[in-house]
């Protein structure tokens, strides 16, 4: 610790004696206590003499005087004066102290605290020499040496002297420190000063500087960037600058833009609006607006506007956002979507008119059968199932969109269907209009169900031709494509890879884009009223996407249209053979040995299936969910020898659940399932139950007369034989 002794007496007349010896202490007090004249006129001309005050004034000198016997309390008191605030100015310490520090070790302790104590070290020069001293507390003018035995009048003159210099080193510490404090403040003054000057001169400089890099890099992004933008005057009739992305967005030079001669807005309120917002202070964000280009091409961006003064002039700054792309991808995702959305009701209605018109086709067929019927019944019931025949092929197409129907994919080389589909086509399209094949050979196979690509064929075709009732050019195309990033940027609905596209080109009318956006729609046409169902490019669509594919149209009014469709590739380098339809087996009498388990949860087709089969001699158990089947599959398992199941039912249980769980307990079971649609059935899971059959609804009796049969006899041996 490094304190500064301070008093705010004139005079300190404090001393500190730190002897082991009490008759030193008392020699000390006599000598420096109340003095006798003569004494004190000696005192005062050698004052006189060294500090150069007036001889004469003579006055009686009142030392205060404490003791210390050794040093730790010496340097206890000295602590204490401090801290009381009327510090010792000398100290007389005796060099030897036993047993504690001795004199040199005790004025070195004590000057670690208060380096200004004033010291007058006793000692006998016998005890330590002046060198060895120094060597101990080094060469200092805080210190004097009194040799023992000592001289009254030389003890009084080192007291008065070293107090005097001790009181005078206190005024010159305050005075420097007074002066150097006001040097300091007038220092920190000029420094303020000359910093404020300073900062001012280099925050000008700065200014003109960052003004200058600002024009700079504002010049350098304005004309770099790749966001169209252009500084147009409030009046909208000129431009002051735009850059080039701006330029290639409007499709115009440089001079047109800044002259005014080019206008850009396809729609005159956009910048009716721009400047009532700007003149009013108000900053456009996001304004959807449309741009024509030079070439009359529309294009649809945000705007962004700001008010920019340049200099003393007011310029409005124009940023445009180019969102053509997303806007067209925004209404094809809404577009998918929708498409999406009318699939899932076409499936679901077509599913519920697959199981009425199955009872309504049933019951007339085993109606019609009865040779005792009159003939105007006989005509209405005829007329009844052409109606739901019909009724039967729109729900195919139905199931087609919505992408429910069942589908047999197979390897298949297309250039091949298009040859086979076109001999037809030549017939149906008629002569008026050409029809162009350009093939490329040697394509590889697709994996797709045959009859659904002669069916997207035929109906693209059609749709063509009804296009061209003037005649014209029917143009079918076949190629390999591979799909990149930047053409799945173009369409979301295409995928990564190769596949074989087959395109269907006409030369009619063409399509306007509000047409475009709903062609794939069920009973969407544009024909007149009786002249089409307006399901083939719907089914067109659901073919495509159940496969895997997708479809593009390239249209616009007066100039024909251009239908792509693109169908994977076989992962099975080889076209398959097509399958040998299977013969029918011949009519085997049923009996009553042989029990059905019909699992059917609509009631009417229930009971319909139930009494066709009854009919043909077979044991019918009937279920109308999963739960039920499996309580009568508990009490007659070791009877029933084929389950007849819906697929999708109530209850949680499936059909293809309940077959599975069934089986497992009777390995030998022939199942058989039926259902309007199921999208269960599209799994490669089901495509390996190779020893179970399908059969879709609606369907007549002799069709399920045939499907049981054929499936009972399948392995050669009658059930009741497998029992």
């Amino acid at each position: 610790m490094n304190l500064v002794l301070q008093t705010s007496q004139p005079h300190n007349q404090r001393i500190l004696i730190i002897d082991d010896n009490p008759s030193i202490h008392e020699d000390f007090r006599k000598i420096l206590g109340p003095a006798d004249a003569k004494l004190a006129e000696k005192l005062d001309a050698t004052e006189a003499s060294l500090f150069g005050d007036q001889a004469g004034a003579s006055r009686a000198q009142n030392f205060r005087i404490d003791s210390a016997f050794q040093g730790q309390e010496g340097l206890a008191k000295v602590r204490a004066a401090c801290v009381e605030g009327a510090p010792y100015a000398v100290a007389f310490v005796d060099v030897r102290m036993p047993p504690g520090w001795d004199g040199i070790e005790t004025i070195s302790r004590i000057w670690k605290e208060f380096p200004d104590l004033q010291f007058v070290i006793c000692t006998a020069y016998s005890d330590y020499s002046w060198d060895e001293i120094a060597k101990s507390v080094g060469n200092t003018d805080r210190m004097l040496v009194l040799k023992k035995p000592f001289d009254n009048v030389e003890v009084l003159q080192m007291a008065h002297a070293l107090s005097k210099k001790w009181q005078l080193t206190q005024m010159a510490r305050e005075q420097m420190e007074e002066l150097d404090a006001l040097v300091n403040q007038r220092t920190a003054e000029l420094r303020a000063a000359n910093a404020r000057l300073t900062g001012e001169v280099a925050e000008r400089a700065a200014a003109e500087e960052a003004l200058r890099r600002s024009e700079e890099r504002f010049s350098k992004a304005f004309h770099a960037s790749p966001v169209p933008m252009a500084i147009q005057r409030p009046d909208g009739k000129d431009c002051l600058d735009a850059n080039t992305s701006f330029l290639e967005l409007v499709g115009a030079s440089r001079e047109a833009v800044l002259a005014g001669s080019t206008t850009f807005w396809a729609d005159e309120s956009t910048p009716t609006t721009l400047r009532e917002e700007l003149a009013a202070r108000h900053a456009v964000r996001n304004l959807a607006a449309t741009i024509r280009t030079t070439s009359n091409e529309t294009r649809e961006v945000l705007v962004a506007a700001e008010n920019l003064e340049l200099g003393n002039a007011l310029y409005h700054l124009l940023i445009l956002q180019d969102i053509t792309d997303r806007v067209r991808l925004e209404n094809e995702l809404r577009q998918a979507q929708k498409m999406e959305a009318v699939g899932r009701l076409a499936a679901g209605v077509a599913h519920d008119f697959n199981n009425i018109l199955t009872v309504i086709l049933g019951n007339t067929s085993m109606q019609l059968r009865n040779p005792r019927l009159d003939k105007k019944l006989t005509s209405s019931l005829n007329q009844v199932q052409r109606a739901a025949e019909r009724a039967t092929a729109l729900t195919r197409q139905l199931l087609a969109y919505s992408r429910k129907q069942i589908i047999q994919r197979r390897p298949l080389a297309l250039n091949e269907v298009v040859e086979q589909t076109v001999a037809m086509l030549r017939r149906l399209i008629g002569e008026h209009i050409a029809l162009d094949l350009q093939l490329t050979p040697d394509l590889p196979p697709i994996f797709a169900d045959p009859s659904n690509v002669e069916q997207v064929i035929m109906n693209l075709a059609l749709n063509a031709r009804d296009a061209m009732p003037d005649g014209g050019k029917l143009t079918l195309t076949t190629t390999r494509v591979e799909v990149d990033q930047a053409s799945r940027a173009r369409n979301p609905e295409s995928q990564l890879g190769p596949y074989i596209c087959l395109a269907v080109k006409d030369t009619g009318y063409g399509m306007d884009a509000a047409t475009v956006g709903r062609i794939f729609e069920p009973f969407f046409t544009t024909k007149d009223p009786g002249q089409g169902t307006g399901m083939g490019l719907a089914t067109v669509y659901g073919v495509l996407k159940q496969h895997g594919g997708w479809i593009e149209v390239d249209t616009a009014p007066g100039r024909g249209t251009t239908i792509r469709t693109f169908f994977p590739l076989s992962v099975e380098g080889f076209v398959a053979a097509p399958a040998k339809p299977e013969n029918s087996p011949t009519e085997s009498t049923p009996t009553n040995d042989i029990t059905i388990l019909v699992v059917e949860d609509e009631e009417m087709l229930r009971e319909f299936v139930s009494e066709a089969l009854a009919a043909l001699g077979y044991r019918v158990l009937s279920a109308a969910n999963g739960r039920d089947a499996l309580d009568v599959w508990a009490e007659h398992r070791d009877e029933i020898d084929l389950l007849l199941t819906d697929i999708v039912m109530p209850e949680s249980i499936s059909g293809r659940q309940l077959a599975h769980t069934l089986i497992l307990d009777k390995p030998n079971l022939k199942v058989i399932f039926t259902s309007g649609y199921s999208s269960e059935l599209f799994g490669s899971e089901f495509e390996r139950e190779k020893e179970h059959l399908f059969l879709a609804k609606p369907y007549l009796p002799d069709r399920l007369a045939q499907t049981v049969a054929m499936h009972l006899q399948s392995e050669g041996a009658s059930a009741a034989a497998a029992r």
